[in-house]
């Protein structure tokens, strides 16, 4: 049975982070998805008593941690051309793996290197081959500690301009050999130029985690991005697809608190994940 988490990014700027689970927890969703940063809640400078904390006020709500995810890739990118900026992603990489073994989750989410985003810290447009190389070199220094700690690192296709399609990424993914390292798949990230249900059938048994997002086509940029049921994604055949591998993870809803009534995207993100789920 899929269970519903929501990403911990619906938390508007300056609130309380406690005030958001309790209203989680009344819109229906069995866990959070939190984030690492270089401030807040969980940060790289918590102390494993913090981040057991942390955890202590989820489950006081009633919630699970589904994973540990993070935006700090894409300041600290695996395929910059710096290689003290590489060493600084794999030290990142590891505290999501300290917090998620601490907060009793098994998978983290990993942005896997960037060719170019516009987004992204890194200057430089680096060759594929280069951020294949580089990406690759990286996170075999973190698998051991990863298996260690029995945490999975799920990279996410996301745009990167890089790992374009599912077969790719599965090669990718089996190159390293080691079921530590899997997919965290993202339905509306991959739309722009594939099928989120042929990912999802390619991928199979390697996708660990996954973010339930929309997106509209026409719109074709960062814009496109909208509510569950509003976009272009094939829900019914998505759902059939994670059914026939026999996916029984978290899904997790990844948006953004609303202008105003912030906290109304959590509730309207449950309702559509409801309806979503019972395809």
């Amino acid at each position: 049975m899929i269970k519903k988490s929501i990403n911990l990014w619906v938390a508007p700027e300056g609130s309380d982070i406690y005030d958001i689970l309790s209203i989680i927890k009344d819109a229906g969703y069995d866990a959070v998805e939190p984030n690492l940063d270089e401030e807040g809640y969980l940060s790289l400078k918590s102390s494993e008593k913090e981040i057991e904390n942390f955890r202590n006020q989820v489950e006081k709500t009633g919630l699970k941690i589904a994973s540990v995810s993070s935006g700090l890739l894409w300041k600290y990118t695996l395929s910059s051309p710096d290689i003290q900026i590489r060493k600084k992603a794999e030290s990142i990489i590891k505290k999501q793996v300290e917090c998620a073994r601490i907060l009793g989750t098994d998978g983290i989410l990993i942005i896997p290197g960037v060719v170019q985003a516009d987004w992204s810290a890194q200057t430089e447009i680096v060759p594929y081959d280069i951020c294949w190389q580089r990406t690759a070199e990286s996170l075999e220094n973190v698998i051991e500690f990863a298996e260690k700690n029995r945490v999975c690192l799920c990279l996410e296709p996301v745009w990167n301009k890089f790992l374009l399609s599912p077969l790719e990424m599965k090669n990718f993914v089996e190159s390293f050999k080691s079921d530590y390292v899997g997919v965290y798949f993202d339905t509306g990230n991959v739309v722009l130029y594939g099928y989120p249900e042929m990912w999802i059938r390619i991928l199979g048994k390697h996708i660990k985690k996954i973010h339930f997002k929309d997106f509209r086509t026409q719109i074709g940029n960062i814009n496109g991005f909208c509510m569950l049921l509003e976009g272009d994604v094939n829900w019914k055949e998505v759902m059939r697809s994670l059914k026939e591998i026999n996916f029984n993870g978290y899904a997790t809803a990844e948006f953004w608190a609303y202008k105003n009534c912030p906290e109304t995207v959590i509730y309207h993100a449950s309702t559509s994940m409801d309806r979503i789920l019972k395809l």
